[in-house]
């Protein structure tokens, strides 16, 4: 029901999203906020040798996911700021769409950097804070969803990357359609 009724949001994110990175035929991937599995299933399709993994703290949610994904894939059940994983397993770690629901954003962008490798690409895709309809959907959201916390600005963005050690911070900021304003931040980890 989730993908049916938000097709064309995930859609667009998904595409967004995978236009700004790429990965190596074996890369390991971790999806932080895997959901139903969409962008998971998307990679998977797209980068059939990769090393795909999911992380994801609502179990009705993971259950899609594990319906709709290959059993390769490694699926787990847990939170960004305390991800299930040893350091330094992943090539790449990708957030779509959830960022705006972490309660603790420095933890969850560090634990997302501890698992990266050395010179592993971070790319987080969420909510532009700097578009006035996001503004008002935040606010509301914030009023009337309990699992809604927040939705940053450009600057806020990158505030939040470097307190959490990332030195080099890139980020687009775009319309998926006349109402959603979507930013895609890309860092690497620093090998030092």
């Amino acid at each position: 029901m989730y993908d049916t009724k938000w097709s064309f949001y995930v859609e667009a994110t998904i595409r967004e999203t995978m236009s700004r990175f790429s990965l190596r035929p074996t890369d390991r991937l971790l999806d932080v906020g895997c959901g139903t599995g969409a962008l998971l299933h998307r990679l998977s399709a797209t980068y059939p040798g990769a090393q795909l993994s999911g992380v994801e703290p609502v179990p009705k949610m993971l259950a899609i996911a594990r319906r709709r994904l290959s059993p390769s894939i490694e699926l787990h059940e847990g939170w960004a700021e305390r991800l299930p994983f040893a350091s330094e397993q992943f090539d790449a770690v990708v957030s779509c769409n959830m960022f705006h629901y972490i309660r603790k954003p420095i933890a969850a962008l560090q634990e997302m950097r501890r698992v990266l490798r050395p010179d592993g690409q971070l790319i987080i895709t969420d909510w532009c804070d700097d578009y006035w309809s996001c503004r008002v959907c935040d606010l509301y959201l914030r009023l009337f969803n309990h699992a809604h916390f927040k939705t940053y600005r450009e600057r806020e963005c990158v505030q939040l990357l470097q307190e959490a050690g990332y030195a080099v911070v890139h980020i687009d900021r775009y319309r998926i359609n006349w109402l959603w304003g979507m930013m895609t931040a890309r860092v690497m980890k620093d090998t030092a």
